[in-house]
C-alpha cells in the first residue's frame, strides 16, 4: 500500500518539488508507523506480518493504534481534514474509507428527516438512491438533458429543478451528480441559485470531479460554484487508494452536527490508515502541484484525441460542457461494439473503466504518461481494425440515461415491503422491490418503488444481450425480478 508515496518521499532528494513529507500529517504518521519496529497488540490480526497470508496485507496499518493512538491523542486525522477543508474553502471536511458511496449516504441522512421530499437527479449513482432508503426520503425526480448526437447525458437543467421545487415547495434539498460518469458538466452555479431561491441546500455527487477547481481549463469545484456540499472520490482522478473519498460542506444551509453524526453513523469503526494517508497525500499533491500535473493530463488526453478522432470512424467527445480531462470514445460511426473492443483491450492488458455498445471510457489520470497513453491508443486502434465493421449507426442512449419508470412507492417503503420473486415478464405492471442497473455506470434503470414497465425490462434485456453486466439484481440474468408482494 502507498508504495508510490513511500518511494516519492523516501527515495528522492528531500528538495524534490513533489516530496510531500511535512505537508501531509496522515502520510507522515503512516510512514512512521510502518518503520517504528513496534509490536502492536491491536487489530488488525495479521500484526503486520506477511508470512501468514502473504504480501496482500503489507502496509495495512489502522488509524486507531497505528497512525494515532486508540484515543486519537495526536489528532492527525483532524489536522488532515482541516487542511482539506481549507484547500476547498469548506467549513467541514470528513475523510471516508468507504468511497463516495459512504459520503452520498451520509449526506442523504444529513439533509432531511424520514418522509421529507428531496429533488434528485434520476441518473445519480445507486449509492445516493440507497441513501434515500436509509434516510426515508421521498425523491422528486429530475433528469439531465441528453445530447441527441451522442446519446450521452449532460447536466440537469436549472429550470427542471425550479419546476420540481414549485411542484413540491416542501422539498428539503436538491441532490445532483456533476460531472457525469461520461464527463458531462452542468451549470452547478445555476442549480445552486435555483435551490437557494427556495432556501434549500444543493448537494453534489462529484465523485469524478476531485480535480475540478485546480486548473484554469477545468470547471470550478462545486462549492466554488455555490453548492452547499459535495462528495468526491480521491481514488478516481487523484492517486489515492481505492475507497478513498472526501465529504466537503459549507454549513449555512446544512446542520453541521447532523452531518457529523451522519458520517459517523455510516462509517466503519476500523478505518484503514493507508486509505486515509493516501487521501491526505493526494490532497497535498493537488495543493502543491495540481496545476502542473493536470497540465500533463490535459496534454495526454489531447494527444489521444488527436490520434483517435476520425480514425476508423471513431469520434472523441469534446465540447464546452465536457470535462477536458475525460477521454470518451464514440464508436457508433465505426460500426463496432464497445463490448467487443473492450474484450480485445482486456486481452491486450489495457482494461478501461467503461464500455457499452456505443461508448468507450478509458480514465487518464496524473499517474499516466506518454508511454501508457500510447499503449492505450495503439490497443484501441488495433482492436477496432481487427473487428468486423458494420455500417455506421445512430447511438443508442443507455437505458441508465434514458428510461423513465413511474414512481409508485418511496424507495424506503418498497425496500422494506414484503416481496415476491416472479418471472420477469410477470413483473411488468408490478412495483420493483430491488434496484437493477447496467454496470458500469451503476445508474439504476429500476429503483425500489418504481413500476416495472415493458420499456424498462426491454432496455435491461437489450443491455444484457449486448454484453453488459446487470448489477445489484437478485437474478443478474433477468430471468426473474423481485416485486412488492
Amino acid at each position: 500500500m502507498l508504495a508510490w508515496v513511500a518511494l516519492l518521499v523516501e527515495d528522492t532528494d528531500p528538495r524534490d518539488p513533489l516530496a510531500l513529507r511535512g505537508d501531509a500529517p496522515l502520510l507522515d504518521a503512516y510512514l512512521a508507523a510502518t518503520h517504528d519496529g513496534s509490536a502492536p497488540f491491536t487489530i488488525p490480526g495479521h500484526k503486520r506480518r506477511t508470512d501468514l497470508v502473504g504480501s496482500v496485507v503489507a502496509g495495512d496499518v489502522p488509524l486507531y493504534g497505528g497512525l494515532d493512538t486508540v484515543r486519537l491523542r495526536a489528532g492527525v486525522l483532524a489536522d488532515a481534514e482541516q487542511r482539506a477543508a481549507a484547500l476547498w474553502d469548506a467549513d467541514v471536511c470528513r475523510f471516508s474509507v468507504g468511497g463516495s458511496t459512504h459520503g452520498n449516504q451520509a449526506l442523504a441522512l444529513a439533509v432531511g428527516r424520514p418522509g421529507d421530499a428531496v429533488v434528485v437527479s434520476r441518473t445519480l449513482h445507486r449509492s445516493m438512491l440507497l441513501g434515500l432508503v436509509l434516510a426515508g426520503l421521498e425523491p422528486i425526480w429530475v433528469r439531465p438533458d441528453l445530447d441527441p448526437r451522442t446519446g450521452l447525458p449532460g447536466g440537469v437543467p436549472a429550470d427542471a429543478v425550479r419546476q420540481a421545487l414549485r411542484t413540491r415547495p416542501d422539498a428539503r434539498a436538491v441532490l445532483v451528480g456533476d460531472p457525469s460518469y461520461v464527463g458531462g458538466c452542468g451549470d452547478v452555479a445555476a442549480l445552486a441559485e435555483a435551490a437557494h431561491e427556495r432556501g434549500v441546500p444543493l448537494v453534489v455527487d462529484a465523485a469524478w470531479g476531485a480535480h475540478h477547481g485546480f486548473h484554469p481549463s477545468l470547471p470550478a469545484h462545486a462549492l466554488a460554484q455555490g453548492a452547499d456540499a459535495f462528495v468526491t472520490s480521491a481514488h478516481k482522478m487523484l492517486p489515492a487508494y481505492s475507497q478513498a473519498a472526501l465529504v466537503l460542506a459549507c454549513t449555512d444551509r446544512l446542520d453541521a452536527d447532523r452531518l457529523d453524526r451522519a458520517v459517523e453513523a455510516t462509517a466503519t469503526t476500523s478505518p484503514a490508515g493507508a486509505v486515509l494517508a493516501s487521501t491526505d497525500a493526494a490532497r497535498a499533491l493537488l495543493a502543491g502541484h495540481g496545476t502542473r500535473l493536470l497540465d500533463q493530463v490535459l496534454r495526454l488526453v489531447t494527444l489521444a484525441h488527436d490520434r483517435l478522432d476520425g480514425r476508423h470512424g471513431l469520434q472523441v467527445l469534446a465540447g464546452p460542457r465536457t470535462d477536458p480531462t475525460r477521454l470518451v470514445v464514440l464508436l457508433a460511426g465505426a460500426g463496432v461494439s464497445g463490448f467487443d473492443v473492450e474484450e480485445r483491450l482486456v486481452a491486450a492488458g489495457v482494461p478501461v473503466e467503461m464500455a457499452d455498445r456505443d461508448t468507450l471510457v478509458p480514465v487518464v489520470t496524473v499517474a499516466d504518461d506518454e508511454g501508457t497513453v500510447d499503449r492505450l491508443v495503439t490497443a484501441v486502434l488495433d482492436a477496432v481494425a481487427a473487428l468486423p465493421v458494420g455500417p455506421p449507426r445512430q447511438p443508442l442512449p443507455s437505458a441508465a440515461w434514458s428510461v423513465t419508470a413511474p414512481t409508485v412507492l418511496t424507495p424506503r417503503d418498497a425496500f422494506f415491503a414484503p416481496h415476491r420473486t416472479v418471472p420477469a415478464p410477470d413483473a411488468v405492471g408490478r412495483v420493483s422491490a430491488e434496484l437493477v442497473a447496467p454496470y458500469p455506470p451503476g445508474v439504476p434503470v429500476l429503483a425500489p418503488g418504481e413500476l416495472v414497465t415493458a420499456e424498462a425490462l426491454d432496455a435491461l434485456r437489450t443491455a444484457h444481450a449486448a454484453g453488459a453486466r446487470i448489477a445489484y439484481a437478485a437474478d443478474p440474468t433477468l430471468g426473474t425480478l423481485q416485486v412488492v408482494a
